[in-house]
Order: structure tokens, then C-alpha cells, then sequence
């Protein structure tokens, strides 16, 4: 990963104390998040989801408390289309996991509905602005991933492939950067493919400068599985570091809630692979 250590340490030195407890920052500044309905409630549906679309993006940090040591990051991105985030079993449920392995968990509220363009820009904005502040909330700089579901899975792989476009005009120090993150896990990612093509998505180009990947999809996700085994064969081409788990049953959308299927498990396994490319101990 390039860094810039010197503008690094010149960010860090106007840091302040240790956070001890989740904190919610804007990512861009300027933006007014108290206007009236920023995060728009999506009508239940019975199964217990919460589902939210946003107009001012932000992040909030879920540090791990009992930790001296800097600690690996993971920025979540829950799924929903693009036109909203499942918020719970995609969002805060996963990073209450992340917290049990040592992980701040860093969950982005990005630009919804239907602005896959802006989201992309507040990813690669989130990634910056958790590098740019490393020091304050005690993180490893060169342990900073990403998780995405579904949707979020495509741009958490647009945000693993794609860090050298430089996709907004910098406001800040924190923009000067790598927004390239240090490991990336799909859960289930959808538009990885152009089906006209034949082909991974025009959006994200593959390369062997994609960081260690890890994916979760079954066969019965039968609108996106043939996109994720494509790009998990162009991964391998490209001499990616990549664990791709293909379950039989699961469908979509199952997030870290357990169920009656194998594929339920993928947090173990998950935890596994965290370990074994030494993100964790």
C-alpha cells in the first residue's frame, strides 16, 4: 500500500485523546446533517430490517475499548440496491462482530437512493478520513479494510479495484490519502459483471493490485452468482489473493443474521481469513 508517512504524521499531531464510545462524523464538511429527514425510515416489511436512505453521508466509528495496541479497521457497507441500506443485520449487527475480534468497525452511511456515483465518492472519502485519523481513534493505518453486502459488496469491489481514479476534486489533507484499502470481503456483491459482455463490470477494472480478497455467495443467488464467479476467476488470473466460499443454498440478502443454512457460518470463516493474512491474531 502507498502511503504518504510524513503527511500521515502531520494529520496525527492535532489529534485528540483516545475515543472510547461510537462517534458519528460527516464526510464531507460543510454539509448540514440536521436538515429535516437526512435519514429517510423505509417502510417495514415484517422481518425485522431496518431499512434507511440518506442525504448527507457520514460514518460512525465503533472502536474497541480494550485495546492500547492500534487495531485493524474494517469500513462496513450495507446492502439495498442502492436505493436504500439494510442498516441492522448489514450494518451495526456486523460491526458489534468486528468489535468481538479486536476490529474498529467504521460503518458508512453513503449516498442513497440510486447515486452509485456519489456513494463511490464517499467510500473513497470514508477511506481517507479513517487513515487521515488513525492515530486519534488507535488504528493501524496498514489494517484497513472493507466489507460490503450485496450492493455494497459492488462497491466495496469498485473501492478495492478502482483507488487510483481520482473520482472528486480533494477539500482536504485527508484527501492526499490512499484510498485503497488493505483487504476487502463481499458478502453476496451484486453488478460484478456486465452481462452484455460477458465480462466483469466496466467499473471495476481487475488488476494484481486488488488487495486480499475474501467472498461469500451461494448458487441459489441466481441473479448475481454467475457475476461473482467471474470476478473471482479474473482475481485468480490476475494473481489476486483471493478465498472464494460458493455455498449450495442461502440465497441473498441473509447478512450476519443466522439461519437455517451453512452459509450462516461465513463469520467463522471470515474470522479465518482475517487470521490467516494476519489482521488479526
Amino acid at each position: 500500500m502507498i502511503l504518504l508517512p510524513l503527511l500521515t504524521l502531520l494529520l496525527q499531531c492535532d489529534s485528540h485523546s483516545k475515543i472510547t464510545s461510537p462517534r458519528t462524523i460527516d464526510l464531507w464538511p460543510g454539509r448540514d446533517h440536521t436538515i429535516p429527514n437526512n435519514e429517510v425510515p423505509e417502510p417495514s416489511r415484517g422481518d425485522s430490517v431496518i431499512r434507511i436512505s440518506v442525504k448527507n453521508p457520514s460514518l460512525t466509528i465503533y472502536p474497541v475499548t480494550d485495546s492500547d495496541a492500534p487495531t485493524p479497521a474494517v469500513l462496513i457497507f450495507p446492502g439495498g440496491g442502492y436505493a436504500y441500506m439494510a442498516v441492522n443485520k448489514e450494518g451495526t449487527d456486523v460491526a458489534k462482530w468486528l468489535n468481538t475480534l479486536g476490529i474498529t468497525a467504521v460503518l458508512v452511511k453513503y449516498s442513497t437512493p440510486d447515486k452509485r456515483t456519489e456513494a463511490f465518492h464517499d467510500g473513497q472519502r470514508a477511506i481517507r478520513l479513517v487513515r487521515s485519523h488513525s492515530k486519534e481513534w488507535n488504528i493501524d493505518p496498514d489494517r484497513i479494510g472493507v466489507i460490503g453486502f450485496s450492493a455494497g459488496g459492488h462497491l466495496a469491489a469498485r473501492l478495492s479495484s478502482d483507488f487510483n481514479n481520482e473520482s472528486y476534486s480533494k477539500i482536504d489533507d485527508a484527501d492526499l490519502l490512499s484510498s485503497r484499502p488493505d483487504f476487502s470481503i463481499l458478502m453476496y456483491p451484486a453488478y460484478l459483471d456486465n452481462k452484455e459482455k460477458s465480462a466483469v463490470a466496466d467499473e471495476i477494472p481487475v488488476s494484481a493490485n486488488i488487495p486480499p480478497t475474501f467472498i461469500v455467495q451461494t448458487r441459489d443467488d441466481i441473479n448475481f452468482v454467475d457475476g461473482t464467479i467471474l470476478y473471482d476467476k479474473e482475481l485468480e488470473n490476475a494473481g489476486v489473493s483471493v478465498e472464494f466460499q460458493l455455498y449450495e443454498s442461502g440465497g441473498h440478502g441473509y447478512g450476519i443474521w443466522q439461519n437455517e443454512y451453512a452459509v450462516s457460518n461465513w463469520p467463522d470463516s471470515a474470522a479465518s481469513w482475517l487470521g490467516g493474512i494476519d489482521v488479526i491474531q
